[in-house]
């Protein structure tokens, strides 16, 4: 292998952010038994608020962006890996306390690396991504506790990004009614086709103040947080399932127990980035086979370049993406 390559680096600053293309070897990245040469990535809102600064995601400087890879094994010192079986990581602490998927090399602890699915490949494993996983898990968290088709329609929010996008396939897939819940009215045809059979807007929402309001849902997933996520859990039938992945809309929740004890809606929380290696494999698992979205083509709406990395990012912090930014990371200079 070469012995430099290039990589998407954020630093700090006198109190600020910077990121920038350097040329690193393997010795400036963060330990670990997997060395991997990476050809895709993808974007996340929380890439895009990492590698502009608009949040605190790293929490040690510098790192290398990119909370997702896959590519192959340049080398390994676990015997588990070999040179050039195919692999990906999403999460497991990169762009935080390690080195990301930004560069055309990483390493990475065994630990973190998954051996690629089997009807998966480099492209749409990043086509789903932490996404990909976050509703995955969303999903399988909502089954455990009884979620059915039968208790009613599904609510998704955040419609078109890429974990509103990913749920609403993969919901409609296992027989769910979906309710998108969008502020993008121009996107109803690329909801649809995904699954959705209803779209219902932000900006037409009348949430009321009480402790309870009209079941409506026999489950949600909440990319919003906020009053938002207020609102679902006033808003849920009887046992309904209520999946919290973002914060788009706020970090804060104000409600009460109603919803709770009267009747008996349950908040899941759902970690993409720290979920141990037992879970992250079994949602691979999934979302390579029954929870595999059909329209993996229509979700992926941009391709683009590692160079074409930084002006990306404005896009997720206006909230004007729709679906998922594939990241080609490209073959190292010879």
């Amino acid at each position: 292998m070469s012995d430099r390559f290039s990589a998407y680096r954020i630093h700090q600053r006198d109190g600020g952010i910077q990121a920038r293309f350097e040329q690193l070897t393997l010795d400036d990245l963060s330990p670990g038994e997997v060395v991997i040469r990476v050809s895709h990535s993808s974007i996340n809102y929380k890439d895009a608020l990492a590698g502009t600064g608009a949040g605190r995601i790293l929490r040690r400087y510098p790192l290398v962006g990119g909370i997702d890879l896959a590519g192959s094994v340049e080398r390994s010192a676990d015997p588990a890996y070999k040179a050039g079986d195919a692999v990906l990581v999403t999460g497991c602490g990169m762009s935080e306390t390690r080195d990301g998927g930004y560069a055309q090399f990483a390493r990475l602890p065994a630990s973190a690396v998954v051996a690629m699915p089997r009807g998966l490949d480099a492209l749409s494993a990043m086509a789903l991504g932490t996404a990909g996983f976050a509703a995955g898990r969303a999903i399988m968290r909502m089954e455990i506790n009884g979620q059915n088709p039968a208790m009613g329609p599904v609510v998704v929010t955040g419609a078109t990004g890429g974990v509103g996008s990913l749920a609403i396939d993969m919901l409609s897939a296992k027989g769910y009614e979906v309710v998108a819940l969008t502020g993008k009215p121009e996107s109803e045809s690329y909801l649809r086709a995904l699954g959705a059979s209803q779209l219902l807007l932000r900006g037409e929402l009348t949430a009321g103040k009480q402790a309870l309001e009209t079941a409506r849902w026999g489950g949600a997933i909440d990319n919003a947080g906020g009053d938002t996520l207020a609102w679902l859990l006033r808003t849920t039938h009887d046992g309904g399932n209520v999946a919290s992945i973002g914060l788009a809309s706020g970090g804060e929740l104000h409600t009460t127990v109603m919803p709770f004890i009267l009747r008996g809606v349950s908040l899941l929380g759902v970690n993409s980035s720290g979920a141990g290696r037992e879970v992250r494999m079994a949602v691979w698992a999934r979302l390579s086979s029954d929870l595999k979205p059909r329209h993996l083509d229509r979700i992926v709406t941009r391709s683009i370049e590692l160079g074409e990395l930084p002006s990306a990012f404005d896009s997720y912090l206006k909230g004007s993406v729709v679906g998922r930014t594939i990241v080609r990371i490209g073959p190292v200079a010879s």
